[in-house]
């Protein structure tokens, strides 16, 4: 936080030192998400192998779980949101916001630290600290990031591009740090044996909570002296303050939906709710109560049908054809996006298993925790960002600047690319074969590129597009998408196929985990009881009606989902910005 103490503003710095890139309060909102970040991504690298090794949770399951909790934690923003928007301001929600995560992270370390006396109750204190972290998260996300676009007088918003990205740097160096520590203290295997230590993980959700402590702290000290408007106004406080000075000429300052448009709403959101449920799990009922299935019948359609009811709802509150226009191009990226975090956030469930058990992880005589294997894409962000925002500021100097749907159907077509490469790398290594971990940085690598290519300019599509009354509502409404990718993920993890260490748990029981799989042994009462206790899968997953039978084809189903994402919205995109009438 250094380069944010050694910057002291005058009253009026803002309107003097017209020639200062950006605004010092960037640096505030920057320091502050770093933290953020590096407790929400510290305590992502660590969460399914704790689940896993500790909770004795199975992959499969895991994998629900931790697709269903990043889902609803780029869900509850719509809440946190509104309810700044409406009553108590950007400031206040951030504060609550990181003071909840904290406090779910520290139960999280009680989880940790006492599942070996009872894993019921450990259990029960994971849910407990998972579902306040998703109430924090909601609070803190949208508002924070709503906050950067009012930093900047009306005549600079085309800044945002780049301010968004130099933000989000922020956002990496905290996940760089949190994917560093908190793997580095909670992930640990003996040397020697290969054991892991499963008493270690409650080490690394401290630090994640303690990570939280600091960046709200510092938030709270500085935010009157630096998160300001150009003229010195504070940004972000109680809804009832603000004047016609924070919105744009000729807006409407308060938003306002009609009896009829949210009674609609709930209607549609209860037949959407249950539509999606009987598509994703076969029932309208309640009938399954394995935890997977609950998650996949309950959370999952819930975030699909909030994301399309509230679609309605905002757009019976546009006033006119060009903010109903601008606020569909938002939806129309946001669906789209959904593909892109549905393979990127693999990271912290099927590929973190994969870099666990069928890779080879020794760098210069090293052997990195295969939790610590999704630190390069922090690291590559925090090498990439200012390269890719000079890029471009160049392009929009020449005029070559490509319209921002299109820089996100090249993010699409990039993470499409990462794992066709890795598909290829994994396609003849067998049940004993180890993937060299070069294959995962450089899909790392080119998933950083495409990230940089779409989800900072996502942010500052909502910030020049959305109207300001509803503003930290509509970063909800883009959060949603990350929400929407995140449940997919979930999904789509779940059916990874056995690796190589479920062959040799099965060998060990004398079973050809292979001829179970293929359908050619049936298995005896006592070696169907082993298979449970070892988590040992008894059939291959398949999707939309295909078995996948090797990491190639799993691997291969984000390459074709990706891909035509990104050929749809390139064709597309000449559309979308006549749609965004004047925005880049």
């Amino acid at each position: 936080m250094d380069n944010i103490e050694a910057l002291s503003p005058k009253q009026d710095e803002f309107v003097e030192n017209k020639g200062s890139r950006h605004p010092k309060g960037l640096w505030v909102l920057f320091g502050t998400e770093m933290w953020e970040r590096f407790n929400f991504y510290g305590m992502r690298a660590l969460l399914t192998l704790f689940m896993v090794n500790s909770l004795l949770i199975k992959e499969a399951d895991a994998a629900i779980i931790y697709g269903g909790f990043l889902a609803l934690c780029y869900l509850t923003p719509l809440l946190g949101g509104f309810i700044a928007d409406k009553y108590i301001g950007n400031r206040n929600a951030i504060l609550i916001g990181g003071s909840l995560m904290a406090i779910g992270q520290f139960l999280l370390f009680i989880s940790a630290s006492t599942f070996s006396g009872s894993i019921d109750s450990a259990k029960m204190f994971m849910w407990l600290a998972l579902f306040i972290i998703i109430f924090g998260n909601g609070f803190f996300k949208p508002n924070i990031s709503s906050m950067v676009g009012s930093l900047y007088p009306k005549q600079e918003k085309s800044k945002l591009d780049s301010a968004f990205t130099i933000f989000y740097m922020g956002i990496n160096i905290g996940a760089f740090l949190g994917q560093f520590i908190c793997p580095y203290l909670g992930d640990v295997k003996d040397a020697s044996t290969g054991v892991r230590d499963i008493f270690a993980f409650k080490w690394g959700f401290l630090a994640a909570s303690i990570a939280m402590i600091i960046g709200t702290v510092t938030f709270f000290i500085l935010k009157n002296k630096y998160v300001v408007t150009p003229e010195g106004r504070p940004i972000g406080g109680l809804p009832k303050h603000n004047t016609s000075e924070d919105f744009e000429e000729g807006e409407t300052q308060t938003a306002k939906f009609s009896g009829a448009a949210l009674g609609i709403t709930g209607v549609l959101f209860i037949v959407l709710f249950f539509v999606f449920r009987y598509l994703l799990v076969g029932e309208f009922g309640f009938k399954a109560v394995e935890m997977g299935q609950l998650i996949k019948g309950i959370i999952y359609p819930f975030i699909y049908a909030a994301g399309i009811s509230l679609a309605f709802l905002i757009m019976s509150s546009a006033e006119n054809k060009v903010e109903r226009q601008r606020i569909w191009v938002i939806y129309i990226v946001s669906f789209f996006i959904i593909f892109f975090w549905a393979a990127f956030e693999q990271a912290g469930s099927s590929l973190t298993f994969i870099a666990d058990n069928q890779t080879d992880r020794n760098i210069f005589g090293w052997n990195m925790p295969p939790s610590m294997v999704q630190i390069f894409n922090g690291i590559f962000v925090v090498m990439l960002a200012v390269p890719f925002s000079l890029a471009w500021d160049k392009l929009r100097a020449r005029g070559k600047e490509p319209v921002s749907p299109m820089k996100q159907a090249m993010g699409l077509a990039l993470i499409a690319l990462s794992y066709f490469i890795i598909a290829y790398n994994v396609k003849d290594l067998g049940n004993s074969g180890l993937l060299a971990i070069k294959w995962l940085m450089l899909l790392y690598f080119i998933q950083t590129c495409g990230e940089l290519c779409l989800s900072p300019i996502g942010l500052s599509l909502v910030g020049k597009l959305a109207p300001k009354r509803f503003a930290s509502l509509l970063y909800g409404v883009f959060f949603i998408s990350n929400a929407a990718g995140y449940a997919l993920a979930g999904s789509l993890g779940a059916l990874i196929p056995a690796t190589g260490d479920k062959f040799t748990k099965a060998e060990q029981i004398g079973v050809n985990l292979q001829d179970v799989l293929d359908k050619k042994v049936t298995l005896t009462a006592d070696q169907a009881a082993a298979f449970e206790k070892a988590q040992l899968p008894l059939q291959n997953p398949t999707f939309a009606g295909f078995e996948i039978h090797n990491l190639f084809e799993f691997f291969m189903v984000f390459v074709v989902l990706c891909g035509i994402a990104a050929v749809i919205l390139a064709l597309i995109s000449p559309i979308l910005k006549k749609m965004m009438h004047g925005v880049n």
